[in-house]
């Protein structure tokens, strides 16, 4: 058993790892590890046993990230079902709720309260600010609706939190989420994950991506961009003010 502890963690913040790994867990799609139990303060998990990356493990895994996405939520914001409490995505609070279009919720939920903390730290200049709540602006005119339902999101997925183990991939320490599935992918392109291209063809073969996805992975950096500018210095807030420029670019040149 593979015991976190930390008696300094805001309340509620291993409770709702909890509920977010089961919520995901619900989905029968990618693996999670199993929770035995929870208590304020503390959690107790299974122990996972490593093993090495390969190809059909990352296809197979692709495969299952797309059946989870496809359980859904019941609205973009909205937490893991039956969960009331505080979410948080690492150690900073996350907003919760429910928005009936990715466009009001996104960038005001996911990136600009970020990005306030990050300016209000010294990690983004006040010019980038700017950059990303035009950004943002323009996001919330509903210039990139597709009309996607909201997808059941591990909203953490970076390269540290899939799991390589003897039976495939396994997912830990979620912020799990109603939102845009491609909000996940473009997670796991951003920090890398050994396979990528075979984790994504998994993932087209089960539930193939809107024409021009790649082209947008900058759009969807915007969330963990602005939350690591927090914690992590102003490289990621440089970072945070490219992809916003990208993010301009991108509609300028759909106009």
């Amino acid at each position: 058993m593979f015991t976190k502890s930390d008696p300094r963690v805001a309340e509620g913040f291993f409770e709702a790892e909890a509920a977010g790994l089961a919520w995901l867990a619900d989905a029968r799609g990618a693996p999670c590890v199993r929770v035995e139990s929870v208590h304020p303060g503390i959690i107790e998990l299974e122990e996972l046993r490593p093993a090495r990356p390969s190809r059909e493990a990352a296809s197979r895994f692709g495969e299952q990230l797309a059946r989870t996405h496809h359980a859904g939520a019941a609205a973009f914001g909205a937490p893991p079902e039956g969960w009331t409490g505080p979410c948080f995505i690492g150690r900073r609070a996350m907003s919760t709720g429910e928005w009936a279009t990715w466009s009001e919720f996104y960038p005001s939920q996911r990136v600009m309260p970020y990005a306030e903390q990050a300016v209000a730290r010294g990690n983004l200049s006040a010019d980038g600010f700017r950059l990303v709540k035009r950004a943002c602006e323009l996001i919330a005119t509903g210039i990139f609706e597709d009309g996607e339902a909201p997808a059941r999101l591990h909203g953490d997925l970076w390269s540290g939190n899939v799991l390589w183990t003897p039976t495939g991939v396994v997912l830990i320490d979620p912020a799990a989420h109603g939102g845009h599935r491609e909000t996940d992918l473009a997670m796991l392109r951003l920090f890398g994950a050994p396979f990528l291209d075979d984790i994504l063809w998994g993932y087209e073969d089960v539930a193939p991506l809107a024409e021009g996805w790649r082209e947008r992975i900058p759009l969807h950096q915007l969330f963990p961009l602005a939350v690591h500018a927090v914690g992590h210095g102003p490289s990621y807030g440089a970072e945070l003010e490219r992809a916003a420029a990208a993010v301009l670019q991108l509609a300028a040149g759909s106009a």
